[in-house]
């Protein structure tokens, strides 16, 4: 079984707006109007067409997921999530990024994708501790993944080599 979960994951160093998967994720503000990082690439590679639909839906919470279409994006979906800022870990972080993942995974499986992309949540402008923020993510992937049969791959897509050899390094360790 864990071989299985394993061959459904990969891990790559790359940039998440290239992806050939059903969905990819977007790191967004509780806005979702777009904004630095992650955002800002997705929104400017998706085109003004994605600003119109976030706008209609009026924002999402932290710990939570909206789902938008992808428009010239090769995804043909964008599961918007947003994560927590980093305070310390005093203001319930850990479980709101834990939801992300969750919620995230959830939406997938609605919309009927059985690939998905993850950008590092959390963990740019936001600050979260990446070793923790990786963990987190990889746990909730291995749950997930364990709960549901229909995703089919997850892609952890890496901006920078340093997040990619957290995360390569992370995976060993949730996947032994």
């Amino acid at each position: 079984m864990e071989k299985e979960l394993r061959d459904r994951i990969e891990i790559v160093e790359g940039d998440i707006t290239k992806m050939e998967v059903d969905a990819i994720v977007n790191a967004a503000n509780t806005s979702l109007l777009g904004g630095g990082g992650v955002d800002g690439a997705i929104h400017r590679t998706a085109g003004p067409e994605l600003l119109a639909e976030t706008r209609k839906i009026g924002g999402c919470p932290t710990g939570e997921a909206r789902v938008t279409k992808g428009y010239r994006l090769p995804a043909k979906w964008v599961i918007h999530t947003v994560g927590p800022i980093w305070s310390g870990g005093n203001r319930d972080e850990d479980e709101l990024l834990a939801s992300c993942y969750r919620n995230s995974f959830k939406a997938a499986i609605e919309i009927g994708a059985v690939t998905i992309a993850f950008p590092s949540i959390s963990t740019g402008a936001y600050r979260f501790p990446m070793e923790k923020a990786t963990n987190i993510a990889l746990s909730e992937t291995k749950s997930s993944l364990l709960a549901n049969q229909s995703i089919k791959k997850v892609v952890f897509v890496c901006f920078g080599s340093e997040v990619y050899k957290k995360y390569q390094e992370v995976f060993r360790e949730v996947f032994t």
